[in-house]
């Protein structure tokens, strides 16, 4: 079945690098010039993908860089002693992360946490900036008196466009400018194409991060050529549009379908024979009148957000400080 019409605008939306390589491998398209590995041990799969050149940025839409993505399915399960083996990973991955981007171990830091404290599921960068353990004003006040192992580490959380009137790159440019750190690490919240890697997944990436990009916002970014400093991005998708939701319903049902009858073109009829851009399309031309395309989140976000927080923000204290224990991060509060 061929068609005239651009379909682009309907391409299922994602912030995971993983997530994008794997549409393109779907859709049978070649990707070259991407180099993934995969590692797994305690329910911690970790995938480490690197865009090399122009030809693997166009193949995956995303732009070159280094990618690590950790999976963990059983995260949702609030399992303090499994938070804890995810910290601890998390640290030991984000350290060699550093080290690859040649970022020396006496570097300052500034995180930035960004995302909207009001709204449970954008609450991810201000909840991590709460439980970041900030150092700089020792640095600043006695340098003499602090402890080897440290490093000057400052946090801030710029809140959002609608709440301040300022883009958050605006607000951060402006205390680069005041605080000149060596580093950025932004962490923001954003949208997965899978249901399944919501609320289990976290990825590092050395390309800096766009505020908003994950809810089709396109605003002023966090990004090296912005801010003229390395920026290493740390996201959790929590979001998932709706009918990316629908449209994986369908595919359920067809393999259900399928198992158990062997033919599904009579039930499904011609949806079964659309391709998944196309039935996609399909999904979003019926709810978008409606206003029914809701970016939709778990109802365990609440509890998530938190823990997510923890074990991100545990991981980066031991990753930022050598005198924290990397082999040994408490990540929820027991």
């Amino acid at each position: 079945m061929t068609h005239d019409v651009d379909l682009s605008q309907y391409a299922v939306h994602t912030d995971l690098a993983l997530e994008a390589k794997e549409m393109a491998e779907e859709a049978g398209s070649p990707v070259p010039g991407v180099l993934m590995e995969t590692a797994e041990a305690d329910g911690i799969k970790v995938t480490r993908l690197e865009v090399q050149n122009e030809a693997g940025s166009q193949a995956i839409g995303k732009v070159i860089g280094k990618y690590v993505t950790f999976e963990v399915p059983e995260l949702r399960t609030h399992d303090s002693e499994l938070g804890d083996k995810v910290a601890t990973r998390f640290a030991q991955e984000f350290e060699r992360f550093l080290q690859q981007l040649a970022v020396p171990a006496n570097a300052s830091v500034l995180i930035v946490g960004l995302g909207n404290w009001n709204v449970t599921p954008d609450a991810l960068g201000p909840l991590v900036v709460e439980n970041t353990m900030v150092t700089r004003q020792f640095f600043e006040l006695m340098p003499d008196q602090v402890a080897p192992g440290y490093r000057a580490v400052s946090a801030v959380a710029p809140g959002v466009l609608g709440i301040t009137g300022i883009e958050s790159s605006e607000i951060v440019q402006g205390i680069i400018e005041k605080t000149k750190p060596d580093v950025i690490i932004a962490i923001d919240a954003l949208a997965s194409r899978s249901l399944e890697r919501v609320n289990t997944t976290i990825q590092i990436a050395d390309t800096g991060i766009h505020p908003g990009s994950g809810i089709g916002n396109k605003r002023k970014g966090l990004t090296k050529d912005i801010l003229g400093v390395p920026v290493v991005a740390i996201g959790v998708p929590t979001v998932v549009y709706a009918s990316t939701l629908v449209n994986s319903a369908i595919d359920m049902m067809k393999e259900h379908f399928r198992k158990e009858q062997g033919d599904t073109s009579q039930i499904m009829g011609l949806v079964d024979q659309l391709a998944e851009q196309e039935r996609l399309a399909l999904v979003k031309e019926v709810l978008s009148p409606l206003k029914h395309d809701l970016l939709v989140t778990p109802k365990e976000i609440d509890q998530f957000i938190e823990d997510i927080a923890n074990v991100i923000a545990s991981g980066l204290n031991a990753a930022l400080h050598e005198a924290v224990d990397s082999s040994n991060v408490a990540a929820y509060t027991h």
